[in-house]
């Protein structure tokens, strides 16, 4: 593998493991190779939000299989049940935060399990990382 490819593919892993349970700081990582550079800033977001919407599919997933095993019937504390309602009321939409920390995760998982769309639930957590990215791209390019 040439030697530039290794820094795109540490991007993407960086921002797929950012956006799954697992901490990570893929900001930083796009921002150092953006102010470096070497590669399009534009490539560099979309690699980095390609990268960053697969792990947050994962934790999706993962969502969706929990409500396999705890169904959205089950019992929930009040404090559970009122941010239900609070996801349920926002629908998808919601996961356009995703991109925020902390909570962002929560959100991908809290999606799967209420069973949002696949395919639009994907298509709004992209746009939320790609433009989170694309503000850090924008931010560093100038430096």
């Amino acid at each position: 593998m040439p030697s530039e490819a290794w820094g795109l593919m540490s991007l993407f892993v960086s921002s797929f493991v950012s956006s799954t349970l697992a901490p990570g700081g893929s900001e930083a990582v796009l921002a150092y190779m953006v102010s470096e550079k070497v590669y399009e800033a534009s490539m560099l977001v979309m690699i980095a939000s390609i990268g960053n919407t697969l792990g947050a599919m994962t934790t999706w997933y993962l969502g969706a299989l929990a409500a396999r095993k705890f169904p959205l019937e089950t019992s929930l504390s009040q404090q559970k049940q009122k941010a239900v309602t609070w996801l349920q009321k926002w629908g998808r939409w919601v996961l356009l935060l995703t991109w925020l920390p902390v909570i962002g995760d929560g959100l991908c998982f809290a999606g799967g399990w209420l069973k949002f769309s696949l395919i639009s639930s994907s298509l709004i957590i992209f746009i939320g990382k790609l433009g989170r990215y694309a503000v850090i791209a924008w931010l560093f390019a100038a430096s």
